[in-house]
C-alpha cells in the first residue's frame, strides 16, 4: 500500500460513525453545553457566566428578587425558643411525653419515655403584625413587620449532614449541585469581577455536610460557591507570590489560557472553559475581592449597627460583608453559622448557655442587615432566607448514658420555623401552624422542596424548567417535587 492509499484509508476511518462516537464524545458534550448556554456564537468564555435576560434561556419571567442572602444556622436552632410560641408546653413541663408523639417515630437520640420540656425563654408579641418573638432575639423584634415566618416547615432527614444537603441541594446524598450553583447556572452573574456565588462561614467550623454543601455537583465547576474569609486573605492563595508583579501575573495567566484555548479547540471539553474562566476571575479577584471584603472602610455608625470588629472572623462581620456583596450585585450569598445543635449534652449545647450565645452572636447583625438593605433601597430586590436544617422536639432529650445536667431538645423533622424577607415576599405575616405543643405542622405545611421552588420563583425561574441533562436524564434542584408557596408572595 503506497502512502497516498494509506492516507486515504486513514481519512475514511476518521469519517466512520464508530470512530465519531468513540472519539468525539467530549466534543459533543462541549457543543451541547455551548448550545444550552447560548454560546454557539461568539466567545463562549465570555458568555459562560453572562447574565440572562427575562425570557432568555433559563430565566422564565420577570423576577421580584435579583439576589439571595441565605443565612443558615447550622445545627438547627430551636423554633420553640425563638418564634413558635406554645404556652401549653409550660403546663406540661416535667410530665411524661404522650405515647402518640413517640410511637413509630425516629429520633436521633431520644429513647424510652422522655419528659416534656417547657419554653426556655419568654415570648411577647411585636410589631403591627403581632409576631411572637422570644427575649433571645431582642433586636430582631424591631423588624418583625419586615419578615414572613414559615411556621410549619418540614423535612425528610433527621441527621445534620443529609438534612443540610437536602435543604441546599435537593438531595440528602452527595453529588448534586447546591442551590447557589443552580441559581448562577440559571441566571448568570452581573458582576464580572466577583464570583456569582460567595460563601461566608463563621462559628469555628464548617457545616456537617462539609464544603460539598456549596459545590456544583454535576454542573460545570465554574458555578460552585467561592468561600471568602473576613480575616486574612479574603480568598486562600489569591495573593501573588513574593517577587511577582501584577504585570507578570497577567502575562502568565494569558500564556496559560492560550494553551487552554488551544486545548478547548481540540477537545471541546466544557471544563476547559471553566478552567479559563477561573484563571481570569482569579486575576480580577485580586483587586475586586480585597476591596469588597474590606469592612474597615465602613463608617463607625455602621459598625455600631452591626456589632462588627474589622479583622476578625464573626457572623456580624459576615452580615456586613453580605450587604457589601449585595451592593456589588453578587447573585447568591450564603452565610453559615455553626453551633446551634442544642442537645444539652454539654454546656455548649445547652439551651441555657450555648444556644443563648448563638442568639447573641446573630441577633443584632441579622437585624442590622435587614435595616441596612432597606435604608439603601436594596431589600425589595434582595431575598433574605433564615433557618436551620430541621427543628427541635417539644420533649427533653433523654440520651442513654447521660444525666440531664443541661437542658436540650433532640432533632425534629416534622416542624420547624424559617423566615424570609424582601425580594417579593410579604412582610408582617406568619404562614403555617403547628399543633398545640409544636410537634408537627397542622396547616399550610411547607416542605424544603417547596421552599426551594419559592426561592427560584422569586428569582424569576420555574423550578420545573430549570434542568440539566446528566447521566441520561434531566435533573433539577427540586427533584420531582416542590410547589411554589404563592400565598407569601406579593
Amino acid at each position: 500500500m503506497n502512502i497516498q492509499e494509506e492516507a486515504k484509508q486513514r481519512h475514511l476511518q476518521y469519517q466512520t460513525r464508530r470512530h465519531f462516537l468513540k472519539a468525539c464524545t467530549t466534543g459533543l458534550g462541549g457543543m451541547a453545553l455551548a448550545s444550552f448556554m447560548g454560546c454557539s456564537e461568539g466567545n463562549p468564555i465570555a458568555k459562560i457566566l453572562a447574565p440572562k435576560a427575562v425570557g432568555d434561556h433559563l430565566s422564565h419571567f420577570a423576577p421580584r428578587a435579583k439576589r439571595v442572602i441565605f443565612l443558615h444556622m447550622a445545627g438547627a436552632p430551636s423554633q420553640l425558643e425563638l418564634f413558635d410560641y406554645k404556652p401549653l408546653l409550660n403546663k406540661l413541663h416535667g410530665q411524661d411525653c404522650p405515647p402518640s408523639l413517640l410511637e413509630g417515630k425516629k429520633f436521633a437520640f431520644i429513647s424510652g419515655t422522655p419528659k416534656m420540656l417547657g419554653i426556655q425563654g419568654e415570648f411577647k408579641q411585636h410589631g403591627e403584625s403581632g409576631a411572637w418573638i422570644s427575649n433571645h432575639m431582642p433586636h430582631f423584634t424591631k423588624v418583625a413587620d419586615d419578615v414572613c415566618f414559615l411556621k410549619a416547615m418540614h423535612t425528610d432527614e433527621f441527621n445534620h449532614a443529609p438534612a443540610q444537603l437536602l435543604l441546599h441541594s435537593g438531595s440528602p446524598r452527595l453529588g448534586r449541585p447546591s442551590m447557589g450553583s443552580w441559581v448562577t447556572y440559571g441566571l448568570g452573574s452581573v458582576n464580572e469581577n466577583l464570583p456569582g456565588y460567595v460563601v461566608l462561614v463563621s462559628g469555628g467550623k464548617t457545616p456537617s455536610a462539609g464544603k460539598s454543601i456549596w459545590g456544583s455537583g454535576f454542573l460545570p465547576s465554574v458555578y460552585q460557591g467561592v468561600q471568602c474569609r473576613s480575616q486574612g486573605d479574603p480568598v486562600l492563595y489569591v495573593s501573588d507570590p513574593k517577587g511577582m508583579s501584577r504585570d507578570l501575573r497577567k502575562q502568565s495567566i494569558e500564556a496559560i489560557n492560550e494553551i487552554n484555548r488551544k486545548q478547548y479547540e481540540e477537545f471541546n471539553d466544557p471544563e476547559i472553559l471553566t478552567r479559563i474562566s477561573q484563571y481570569e476571575m482569579a486575576f480580577k479577584m485580586q483587586v475586586s475581592v480585597p476591596e469588597a471584603m474590606d469592612i474597615g472602610k465602613e463608617p463607625d455608625y455602621i459598625h455600631q449597627m452591626y456589632g462588627t470588629e474589622p479583622g476578625k472572623t464573626s457572623f456580624a462581620n459576615n452580615c456586613l460583608l453580605a450587604r457589601r456583596l449585595a451592593e456589588r450585585d453578587v447573585r447568591y450569598i450564603q452565610l453559615f453559622h455553626w453551633g446551634w445543635d442544642s442537645h444539652g449534652a454539654a454546656k455548649s449545647e445547652a439551651l441555657s448557655h450555648g444556644f443563648r450565645e448563638r442568639c447573641l452572636e446573630t441577633d443584632q447583625a441579622i437585624t442590622a442587615l435587614i435595616k441596612d438593605l432597606k435604608q439603601r433601597g436594596l431589600l425589595e430586590e434582595t431575598l433574605i432566607v433564615w433557618g436551620g436544617e430541621f427543628g427541635r422536639t417539644p420533649m427533653l432529650e433523654n440520651r442513654v448514658g447521660r444525666d440531664n445536667v443541661f437542658t436540650g431538645r433532640d432533632h425534629q423533622t416534622e416542624a420547624f420555623t424559617m423566615w424570609m424577607a424582601g425580594g417579593g415576599v410579604k412582610g408582617g405575616m406568619s404562614y403555617g401552624e403547628t399543633d398545640e405543643v409544636g410537634y408537627a405542622g397542622v396547616k399550610d405545611r411547607v416542605h424544603v422542596h417547596d421552599l426551594q421552588a419559592t426561592i427560584l420563583h422569586a428569582l424569576g425561574m420555574n423550578h420545573e424548567e430549570l434542568t440539566y441533562h446528566f447521566q441520561g436524564r434531566d435533573f433539577r434542584l427540586t427533584d420531582q417535587f416542590g410547589k411554589v408557596v404563592k400565598d407569601i408572595l406579593v
